[in-house]
């Protein structure tokens, strides 16, 4: 039986540094906050099933039509909705990757096919994957991928595209953490009526708590299929009000990138001294791989990481953690150094 594990656990145990979740280490952004407040009043009133405002100023942060949009109640949301309204009977999807996928498509009783990424080959996919691409309904990639960090090749997506395409399979690129990569913008994603692309303002704008998903797709048919397939109002007050005010801090995602560029490579020298295998990662975490326990030896210190065994494709000695600030970063290896040090690993 798989159990379903995520990081952000703050609520069972004593956690003052938390590297297991994802999270923008910037906090929200003060204009975010700013429209909270000044919209409290508003909180008393049903929200706008339609979340027409709030598409609309997603459509201007992503450049397309308000049409092509459905909001939800975090990507998770949405992975649910586009399996529960399509219904898919056998799927494909790489592992390791995230969870949620495997449960949404189990609850709709879909076959699923594992095309397993291999680690010597840093875990990312090749064209071995496409000649899995038959007698499947569809495919749910990551880009960048979840645990891994790493973006898929262009040439190879657009292959991929291109096969979904002729064979009439449904494609879901979840990119919820393409914000977050340096130069975003050299991986544009062909689209084609049956390609949809999953992204979050959860983790970009550090609004894990309000719970902000949103779905991009070019045939606007289905987008109002997937927005029916699920609960009316799924998308808060709050949550709308944020996202309004988010999707206009463009010097913010900016100034993210950088820092997320220059601290993950300090985190991967800190990490390989310390005698760890490293994988590479153009996202805001790292995988990496050591033979210590050492989420049960950092929790000790109020530091959590995200132990990996539980992801289907890798096992014991497997840990991811998030990219903070130089400060946080710094603490966390000054503890890894201190860890393999009592262990004698080094």
């Amino acid at each position: 039986m798989i159990i379903y594990r995520h990081g952000g656990d703050i609520y069972t145990r004593h956690v003052r540094y938390d590297f297991s979740s994802n999270i923008n280490p910037l906090g929200m952004p003060q204009s975010v906050k700013n429209a909270l407040a000044a919209h409290i009043d508003d909180y008393e009133h049903y929200p706008d099933v339609s979340c027409a405002a709030l598409r609309k100023a997603i459509a201007e942060y992503e450049k397309t039509d308000s049409g092509k949009i459905v909001c939800g109640n975090g990507a998770a949301d949405l992975i649910f909705r586009i399996v529960h309204s399509l219904k898919p009977k056998k799927a494909l999807l790489t592992a390791p990757s995230f969870s949620e996928y495997e449960k949404a498509l189990k609850s709709v009783d879909c076959g699923i096919i594992f095309h397993y990424l291999h680690e010597e080959n840093n875990f990312e996919a090749d064209e071995k994957i496409l000649s899995r691409l038959n007698n499947i309904d569809m495919l749910i990639l990551a880009s960048p991928n979840n645990p891994t960090g790493n973006i898929m090749g262009q040439e190879l997506i657009k292959k991929i595209i291109e096969e979904c395409c002729k064979k009439n399979i449904y494609l879901v690129v979840d990119e919820c953490f393409m914000d977050f990569v340096y130069d975003s913008e050299k991986y544009p994603l062909p689209v084609c009526g049956n390609v949809m692309i999953l992204k979050a303002f959860t983790k970009i704008f550090a609004m894990a708590g309000l719970r902000l998903g949103y779905l991009i797709c070019s045939d606007e048919n289905l987008i109002r299929e997937i927005e029916n397939c699920g609960q009316s109002w799924s998308v808060s007050v709050p949550a709308q009000t944020a996202g309004i005010a988010a999707a206009g801090e463009r010097e913010y995602v900016k100034k993210t990138v950088e820092l997320i560029s220059q601290e993950r490579i300090f985190l991967t020298k800190g990490l390989e001294k310390a005698g760890f295998k490293v994988y590479p990662s153009a996202a805001n975490f790292i995988l990496f791989r050591c033979k210590i326990p050492l989420d049960e030896i950092l929790i000790n210190e109020g530091i959590a990481i995200r132990n990996c065994s539980d992801y289907r494709g890798l096992g014991e000695g497997y840990f991811r953690i998030a990219v903070r600030t130089r400060e946080e970063n710094k603490i966390l290896i000054s503890a890894v150094e201190r860890a393999v040090k009592n262990k004698n690993l080094k």
